[in-house]
């Protein structure tokens, strides 16, 4: 499958392509093709102020995709308002989530969306912003996956890929898109990564929890194989937010560990892994039921 946007070949059954993160998916049509129509305006507002100095930048991001799981069966036999008034919502809730932490929404094309972390908005901890916007799209979807349960008989659910790694930021619209380029598989393998997710599930790599280390908590699934890679891919399931608030905690329990002769956490053993940047957890600790 072509992209309409970069022209890049996708193998088929690609949602976003792998280069650009363009919607390859014509089954549900975009609600809106402008970021501006959906970027709150105060981040709006950073993103114009600073893109002069961001376009050429190479710059460290966190990639997010995120659909609804089996939207084409569950879709089927609606009309076109009825499917939007189920999936609207759900995209609200993931844009919600996305802006929230500070994370930019690049698409949101047929049933899913593709955010990005780290740019055009800097932060240190964009990983660990990516991961608690995961996190709260999933307990919002499902609250309103429940709703829906109950009065419609139906139970949607999405899943959620991440990747980090690096893009160049060719330039930004004054729409606010953002056109990039991707530096080896940092958009691609996240997108594979989202595809590998089971329902109600957040997945993410070896690269994102390296950020991320000490600030979320994973359940290893181990060596995974996604679509279009030679070989396989270490990968999370995120399940939660860790307990480490700021650098001394991090810290405290590595010499804590060193001392009692506890081996180093691997990837091999569940563990609560956490980084060195406080932000993002001071604003999950702030917010932790999610309302």
């Amino acid at each position: 499958m072509t992209c309409p946007r970069c022209g890049v070949q996708n193998p088929p059954g690609n949602k976003f392509c792998g280069q650009c993160g363009a919607s390859l998916d014509t089954a549900v049509q975009p609600r809106s093709a402008a970021p501006e129509s959906y970027t709150p305006k105060h981040l709006a507002e950073k993103i114009l102020t600073s893109r002069t100095a961001l376009e050429g930048e190479r710059k460290q991001i966190t990639v997010l995709f995120a659909d609804l799981k089996g939207s084409m069966e569950l879709l089927a036999d609606r009309d076109p308002e009825e499917a939007r008034a189920i999936l609207d919502p759900i995209l609200e809730q993931m844009m919600e989530a996305v802006h929230r932490y500070e994370g930019t929404v690049n698409q949101v094309l047929g049933d899913g969306i593709m955010a990005l972390f780290g740019a055009p908005l800097a932060h240190e901890d964009h990983a660990v912003r990516a991961c608690y916007a995961a996190l709260r799209m999933q307990e919002s979807v499902k609250r309103y996956g429940e709703q829906m349960r109950r009065r419609e008989g139906i139970l949607p659910q999405i899943r959620v890929g991440l990747n980090s790694g690096e893009v160049v930021v060719r330039s930004i619209g004054s729409d606010l898109h953002i056109d990039y380029t991707a530096v080896g598989e940092t958009t691609h393998l996240a997108a594979r990564v989202e595809q590998a997710a089971t329902p109600a599930s957040v997945l993410i790599t070896a690269a994102t929890l390296q950020l991320a280390e000490g600030y979320v908590q994973v359940t290893p699934l181990g060596l995974v194989n996604v679509k279009g890679r030679g070989k396989p891919v270490e990968v999370y399931e995120l399940t939660g937010a860790g307990t480490a608030r700021s650098r001394v905690q991090v810290q405290a329990g590595r010499v804590s560990r060193s001392s009692s002769g506890e081996p180093e956490r691997s990837s091999s053993s569940t563990h609560c892994w956490s980084i060195a940047v406080p932000d993002a957890a001071r604003s999950w600790q702030s917010s932790a039921s999610l309302g």
